[in-house]
């Protein structure tokens, strides 16, 4: 390790130089001392932990722009992806580590001796429990953040990630991706011009499709609450956030939910499928919509090896590894056989503090994938939108206007590109106003879902208000009892 640590410390000498970071909270200072060959049209530097689907999804902005950001250190434990990762970005063998902890420890070390950190900020794209240990690290260490969604999986921790945040004084971004996509910017922008008058009541649906709720919520590592957290938050917390924002600066005053998992349970599992526990064991395969046979091997064996056969393997797929993971893995076992325990269908209603409300469904059972049906109604008009296009109507002016905006590409109709560009447009110029949110802002939306998800387990509506305060003071509690 130390001289793994002497060899880092020599290349950031050479090629790192994070941005002066003389926004940061004061008590921040005596590790960010200004680099005077370092200069503001720089690219923002990124560590990168976890270089999954996420981590890749966020820093293809650092290959199409790399003039305002760089990938200059990762964090990533499969072999085969960390040097794909690696190699895709031309980091540095040297800040290339296996753990998030080795990266933080060389990052210490140069903070100690060269008074700067390895980069300007993180990405935090790690499995869902390890957020808040992760977040809560390099917050101490002055790094700005943008942290893959939900902040943490409890709604404890994840206030504890809000004080830290503050506390450090740092730009935050949270992985709400819908918030940046230009159909959803549009749509934000006429609720905010009040051009359809109030904004009253929106109906909003995310139908997460059969097949993709199969691949990550019962086969995948969203499939059980203990190893990651209810469906609502790891698929839909980002969906209440929108909800939030549309409605902002109201907060909800009061949720109900009502929800649970139906179909994909063993129970549900066909009689003629008899004994067997595995897609390519199963007598009755070819007649499951949720064969893993159709879902990652016949693709690939036409060549089509992106999303979802991508993600059950260590590099890229082909027959012999997609194989041994069908046999081996979970990804190959019965949706019906599984070990999952989300629900596989939610719905959820919010009452806003001035009377207001909005009812949320997500369900797995669709043929789209993620494409979100939504209609909002307003005291002037509605609009009623796809994710592709909505159409405004103004019944003062009896006007119906179809719009188009241009998705960009990429993920979540855009919505990656844009949060990556406003968290390094943030980041370069010190402002958390890029972002259009606040960490205040992305607690209050995870604690309305850790409301919602309450209401369903406990069958009763939830006063936000007093959730908030009960949690804030369980909080307070558990951290006076440890300085004691």
């Amino acid at each position: 390790m130390a001289s793994l640590l002497s060899n880092t410390k020599n290349l950031w000498r050479k090629s790192v130089k994070p941005k002066d970071s003389s926004h940061s909270h004061p008590h921040m200072q005596a590790s960010t001392q200004t680099d005077s060959s370092a200069s503001p049209s720089d690219p923002i530097t990124i560590a990168v932990i976890g270089c999954g689907q996420r981590g890749k999804a966020y820093t293809k902005y650092a290959l199409s722009s790399p003039d305002r950001c760089k990938v200059v250190a990762i964090a990533e434990p499969r072999p085969k992806t960390q040097k794909h990762f690696a190699d895709l970005h031309k980091v540095d063998q040297t800040l290339v580590f296996t753990t998030w902890r080795d990266l933080h420890a060389a990052s210490a070390e140069t903070i100690s001796t060269v008074g700067r950190r390895l980069a300007d900020a993180v990405i935090i794209a790690v499995q869902d429990q390890q957020h808040l240990t992760v977040a809560l690290a390099f917050a101490e260490q002055g790094y700005h953040i943008l942290c893959e969604k939900p902040m943490a999986t409890r709604l404890e921790d994840c206030i504890k990630m809000e004080m830290a945040v503050k506390k450090a004084g740092i730009i935050f971004g949270m992985g709400h991706v819908l918030r940046y996509s230009p159909y959803n910017k549009d749509i934000t922008d006429i609720v905010r011009s009040g051009a359809l008058g109030e904004l009253i009541n929106v109906v909003h649906v995310e139908p997460v499709g059969y097949y993709h709720f199969a691949h990550s919520y019962v086969r995948g590592n969203w499939s059980t609450e203990k190893d990651s957290s209810f469906s609502l938050m790891t698929k839909s917390c980002h969906d209440i956030d929108i909800l939030c924002h549309w409605f902002s600066p109201l907060k909800p005053a009061r949720v109900s939910s009502f929800g649970s998992l139906q179909h994909f349970r063993k129970s549900g599992k066909p009689t003629a499928a008899g004994n067997a526990t595995r897609c390519l064991d199963c007598p009755v395969e070819k007649d499951c919509p949720y064969s893993a046979k159709k879902l990652y091997l016949d693709p690939v064996s036409h060549g089509n090896t992106g999303w979802p056969v991508e993600t059950i393997v260590d590099g890229l797929p082909d027959i012999e590894n997609v194989t041994d993971a069908l046999k081996n893995g979970p990804y190959g076992k019965c949706v019906y056989e599984s070990d999952n325990d989300v629900c596989d269908h939610q719905v959820v209603n919010m009452e806003f503090s001035n009377g207001t409300t909005a009812s949320f469904t997500m369900v797995a059972y669709s043929s789209v994938i993620c494409e979100r049906q939504t209609r909002m109604h307003f005291s002037h008009g509605e609009i009623v939108g796809n994710m592709h296009t909505f159409t405004v109507t103004d019944f003062r002016k009896h006007t119906s206007k179809v719009h188009r905006p241009n998705s960009e590409g990429g993920g979540h109709g855009g919505g990656d590109t844009g949060l990556i560009r406003a968290f390094v447009e943030a980041v370069r110029t010190g402002r958390q106003e890029e972002l259009g949110t606040s960490v205040e802002e992305v607690l209050n939306s995870h604690l309305t879902v850790f409301a919602a998800e309450t209401s369903r387990k406990e069958g009763r509506v939830i006063d936000c208000g007093a959730f908030e305060t009960e949690a804030r003071e369980k909080v307070s509690t558990e951290l006076s009892s440890r300085e004691q």
